[in-house]
């Protein structure tokens, strides 16, 4: 809650925190428009391989061109890591092995880390959370972001004494969805391809929001954060509005959808015949609670809380996120406090590659959003031999896959990836 003060104090003092971002997409664009208007806070650089684009983004979110002259521009982002003017880097471009690749030099440079790949969290995020803790630096997930959105409501929850049921986030989702291509996305967007190329959409990316890739990654982002455990059969997405949080989400021996209490979901805006949810959460984030006491159940009703029936669990929600809007809390929390918004701490799950249809052995795969493979969140014990979304790009099937199933590790080629070095080596703590 000082974050503000504290910021300006630095502003006072003449020491502005220093942040440098990676990659100047829609995520970065968001943060730098709120640069101009938060005390204490400058963007020193910016890395990103088209130069002009950076420029450009700059300008579209109403930066002056004296602010753009007195920033530099780099086409490498691990350059960021030696620089003098940077305390905090900004990792934001989708990529999980540039962004472990950025990570791993921002940490041996001395600098903090806010991690808006969540693709590379997912990844390596335990290891790269203990790389950081040895240098003495953080590792944080991106306020903002809905995963770290999901931690502070369930640190929160924990801090106040409450068991947690379930937490997760909204989407739109129909399990046809899974099939999707990024040919067919725009159709589910309402858009033409035309529209989407002229506002800069990228098909790939948002057809992992909907074929419930990046879901996937969220949850488990998530489980791996908080001691949660990801659902043993992979996200349900059962159709659910703010008003049903607490009955839906808790477990099935109750009546609910859940294997147990303390697991991650994802709940759907749409009713399996696609209708809408009533009061949907497609935007937001939540949180279920577990009273701990029959006295902290009658307060739940004293005050208002939509409970299930038994009384016992009740859930609090935030309807909407503002993405890169907020990504400042971040950047302030790891500069001022030394502490990070989120962050990974063990490998409970992981985001197994499912083939979109019947694959021959010898094709290339796609990765994330794309026409070959979709991501399912799974927990690491039933998964560990399972080829992870964030890998499955660039690389030859060995065998022929049938629609549906799950890919292994030694169904494509990684020898001496160190990238697969460091998933394995966050699999064994």
């Amino acid at each position: 809650m000082n974050l503000a003060r504290l910021a300006a104090e630095r502003a006072e003092a003449g020491n502005p925190v220093t942040a440098a971002l990676i990659g100047a997409g829609k995520f970065g664009s968001m943060f730098l428009g709120q640069v101009p208007t938060i005390a204490g806070l400058r963007v020193s650089a910016i890395a990103d391989q088209d130069l002009d684009h950076a420029r450009a983004a700059c300008r579209a979110v109403g930066w002056s061109e004296e602010r753009i002259a007195d920033t530099a521009f780099v086409e490498d982002g691990r350059a960021l890591a030696v620089r003098d003017d940077v305390e905090v880097i900004i990792e934001a471009t989708g990529d999980p092995r540039a962004g472990i690749a950025h990570a791993q030099a921002a940490i041996a440079g001395g600098k903090h880390v806010v991690m808006v790949n969540v693709e590379a969290d997912v990844l390596a995020g335990p290891a790269l959370a203990r790389a950081a803790r040895a240098a003495g630096t953080v590792y944080s997930m991106a306020y903002g972001d809905q995963p770290a959105l999901v931690a502070e409501m369930i640190d929160w929850a924990r801090a106040t004494g409450f068991r947690v049921a379930a937490a997760g986030k909204g989407t739109k989702y129909l399990p046809t969805y899974h099939t999707v291509t990024p040919d067919e996305v725009w159709d589910h967007y309402g858009l033409t391809a035309e529209e989407a190329a002229r506002a800069g959409m990228n098909p790939k990316m948002f057809n992992s929001f909907l074929d419930g890739t990046k879901s996937a990654i969220e949850m488990v982002a998530i489980a791996n954060a908080c001691g949660l455990d990801v659902p043993d059969q992979g996200l349900f997405f059962p159709p659910c509005g703010v008003d049903d949080l607490a009955h839906v989400l808790r477990p099935r021996e109750l009546g609910g959808q859940l294997d147990r209490v303390g697991m991650v979901e994802t709940i759907s805006s749409l009713e399996r015949d696609g209708r809408p949810v009533y009061r949907d959460l497609r935007w937001g984030v939540y949180v279920v609670l577990e009273a701990p006491n029959d006295y902290a159940a009658a307060c739940f009703r004293q005050y208002g809380l939509p409970t299930d029936s038994t009384g016992r669990f009740a859930a609090m929600y935030k309807p909407f996120h503002l993405i890169g809007l907020e990504l400042s809390v971040s950047v302030l929390s790891a500069a001022l406090r030394g502490e990070p918004t989120g962050m990974a701490r063990e490998m409970r799950g992981t985001v197994a590659s499912v083939a979109k249809r019947g694959l021959k052995a010898g094709e290339m795969l796609d990765g994330e959003g794309g026409y070959t493979v979709w991501g399912k969140a799974q927990p690491i014990a039933r998964a560990a031999d399972a080829l992870p979304i964030g890998l499955a790009h660039g690389l030859r099937l060995r065998r022929d896959v049938a629609a549906g199933e799950v890919l292994r590790l030694a169904d494509v080629d990684l020898a001496d990836d160190p990238v697969l070095d460091l998933y394995l080596s966050c699999q064994s703590g």
